[in-house]
């Protein structure tokens, strides 16, 4: 019997696959069988990542707020199975501080890179009448936070995004989800929360499960959701957060 959670065969491309959430969606997909294009700016974390993940990791070196390079980017890179669109930026800033140079760069790397990242790969899916886009929100999508002004605007904007994306992909066979990953153990929490400890103890104090995440927890959902077990599953935005945005 066919085992639904493997994706044998299918090739997947994850922005910011070097480290964090990235790189744990990468190797989840690469244990359940596919083959996995790493993307992100820094060449020495993606050659690093490519030798944990083995001979089914390729990496390229994009800078993904390079809107206009992204084209030729993925017409390069080919066909495509699966997009997850996970390369990220964080800006800890009290919103009055927070300048108009500083909220573009934000919204770049989140909104208008995954909108045009989507739009070239999706070509080819639409073509084949296959795929899944993977989208990355956040719980700064459910929920007041300090000092990320710009952030939780983009990583809401991801919601706009995906209604479309459904709306006009979906009956041509393209698959769209969204997954707001809670507080996982990565480089970017640990920037956020390592010089304030009163900040890193107020988010466990709301996590029901009392624990962080790892980013292989990331990697299971976008598995779920890119392999036939999610088939029937398009359109959802999915908190992995172990309840935190349940609890007060």
């Amino acid at each position: 019997m066919m085992n639904p959670f493997r994706i044998d065969g299918q090739r997947a491309v994850v922005t910011g696959g070097g480290s964090g959430l990235g790189l744990g969606i990468a190797k989840v997909f690469i244990e359940a069988g596919a083959e996995v294009v790493i993307i992100g700016r820094n060449e020495e974390k993606l050659r690093l990542a490519q030798q944990q993940l083995g001979e089914k990791c390729s990496y390229r070196v994009f800078d993904v707020t390079r809107i206009d390079e992204i084209p030729a980017l993925a017409k390069e890179i080919g066909t495509v199975d699966i997009l997850v669109n996970c390369a990220g930026t964080h800006l800890k800033k009290w919103a009055l501080n927070v300048s108009d140079a500083e909220f573009l760069d934000v919204m770049n790397v989140h909104v208008m890179s995954v909108f045009a990242l989507s739009r070239e790969f999706a070509k080819g899916m639409v073509e084949r009448s296959k795929g899944n886009i993977i989208l990355i929100s956040s719980m700064a999508a459910l929920m007041g936070l300090e000092q990320i002004v710009a952030y939780t605007t983009a990583k809401t904007a991801i919601l706009g995004l995906q209604r479309s994306l459904v709306a006009e992909l979906s009956p041509k066979g393209v698959r769209i989800n969204t997954i707001a990953p809670g507080w996982i153990d990565a480089p970017m929490f640990h920037k956020a929360t390592d010089n304030d400890p009163q900040r890193k103890a107020n988010i466990l104090r709301r996590i029901p499960m009392k624990t962080f995440g790892q980013p292989e927890d990331i990697g299971y959902a976008a598995l779920y959701l890119s392999s036939p077990a999610g088939c029937y599953v398009n359109g959802i935005f999915l908190p992995v957060d172990a309840g935190a945005s349940e609890a007060f």
